[in-house]
Parts: C-alpha cells; sequence; structure tokens
C-alpha cells in the first residue's frame, strides 16, 4: 500500500488556509497493448482511494492511447483525442515523444506512471501550491450538472469534463499483454471542453448522457480548469444520482 497519507503527514510545512488545495488531479497515459502498462494502472487505482493529510481529494484519470494498437490488440479505452493530448503534453515537457505509462501530476510534473515515489512526491508538492480556481458541481436533475467556477484571476483557462469508470477489466488476447487480464480504475470514458473562464469566471448546466454499458456505481464526474496543457488551477469530482 503507498505510504502517501503517511509521507505527506510527515510533512511540517502547510500551505496557508486561504491556499488549501480541494484537489489534485493525477493523469496516466496507459495502453493495454504496453507490457509494461499494469503496474502503472495499478499504482492509478491505488492512489483513486486515497487523500492527502490536509484532507485533498486524489482524482484519478486514466487516459488510454490509441498508437499501441497497431499491434493486433485494440484496447476499447482507446481514443486518438488522448494520443492528442499526451502529445500537447510532450510537446510543453519538450520530450522527444510521448511514451507510456505517463503520469502527469497537476498538468505540472510528468514521470514514469510506475514511479510510486515519484508519484507521492510530486501529489505532495501538488498540495503545496495555491489552488486559484474553485470547482463546484451540483446536479440539478439525474441527468443535468450544474458547474460553477470561480478563480483568483481573470485567466481565460479551459474548463473541461471527464467521466471516469472504475472496476473495468479485459481478457487481452493479443500483443504485449496476450493471455493477460488486465484491471482499470478511472477509465476516461467521456471528456471534453465545456468553455473557458470569462472574467475568472464560467457556469454552465451541463447535459450528461451515458452509455447504455457504463456501470452507474462506477461512475464518477470530474471537471477541472487548466491552462492550455498547463498547469491545472482547481478541481472536482462527484459521484452520479441515484
Amino acid at each position: 500500500m503507498l505510504a502517501v497519507i503517511a509521507l505527506l503527514g510527515a510533512v511540517a510545512f502547510r500551505p496557508p488556509a486561504e491556499a488549501k488545495r480541494k484537489a489534485v488531479v493525477v493523469e496516466l497515459f496507459t495502453s493495454e497493448g504496453c507490457s509494461s502498462c499494469p503496474p502503472a494502472d495499478d499504482l492509478l487505482t491505488r492512489l483513486g482511494r486515497e487523500h492527502t493529510s490536509n484532507g485533498a481529494e486524489i482524482i484519478p484519470l486514466g487516459f488510454h492511447v490509441d498508437y499501441w494498437d497497431y499491434q493486433g490488440w485494440r484496447d476499447r479505452f482507446s481514443s486518438r483525442s488522448f494520443t492528442e493530448r499526451q502529445q500537447n503534453y510532450a510537446a510543453r515537457f519538450r520530450l522527444d515523444d510521448p511514451y507510456t505509462p505517463q503520469m502527469i501530476i497537476d498538468g505540472e510534473t510528468q514521470f514514469v506512471g510506475s514511479d510510486s515515489g515519484r508519484a507521492e512526491s510530486a501529489i505532495l508538492q501538488a498540495t503545496a501550491r495555491q489552488q486559484n480556481a474553485d470547482v463546484q458541481l451540483t446536479w440539478t436533475s439525474a441527468n443535468q450538472l450544474l458547474v460553477r467556477v470561480t478563480a483568483g484571476s481573470s485567466d481565460t483557462a479551459e474548463v473541461r469534463l471527464a467521466i471516469t469508470e472504475n472496476n473495468l477489466s479485459n481478457n487481452v488476447a493479443a500483443g504485449e499483454n496476450d493471455g493477460r487480464i488486465l484491471h482499470h480504475s478511472a477509465v476516461v470514458r467521456d471528456f471534453r471542453l465545456l468553455g473557458k473562464l470569462s472574467q475568472g469566471k464560467f457556469q454552465m448546466g451541463v447535459p450528461i448522457k451515458l452509455q447504455q454499458e457504463w456501470k452507474m456505481k462506477d461512475l464518477h464526474v470530474v471537471v477541472f480548469v487548466q491552462a492550455n496543457n498547463g498547469p491545472i488551477y482547481g478541481a472536482a469530482s462527484a459521484t452520479f444520482p441515484k
């Protein structure tokens, strides 16, 4: 079990109350076609069960890229748009190419996605950074989500929404993981741009349409505010109404 809580609790520094960070976003770029990805998938699952010592939520997002699909096994969770998101990060971090597994914490720090020590350290650092945007999520009906954002500046950062699903698995029948049963959490099922901040504010009623194959009890909706593939200023998550 990761020592995230113990590690964070042992640090003397605490951000001031007005800068308390409510959430840390952990993105994992992964693929069922990549033999080194399952340990990173397991790490993402464990992180999603933790909170930091100051109460900040760890919000996991599993983006399955499509550039491993050529090997004969098509990852059914993969998307070209997720690959493009990772490519944009690669350009920002000045990497030669995107790779898997890659973990990115709050849009600020990247490293090999199975490195639990780096994950713990990066999450710790993220909790010490000021939260510049407050995200509030309210269900106004079973399929309508009200998103409100208040930011500390007039920045025109993007507001993005993701729907994630836990407790997913596949029996892989080809590629590097041939013959393995792989388990996943926080798999991104829907990902979209809602809009941008205007004078530091954003409000929108968002219609939510679920696919028949998605399991309601395993779904979360996540909204975060991010400079163009840069720092994430704030985030929130919610379960779906019963």
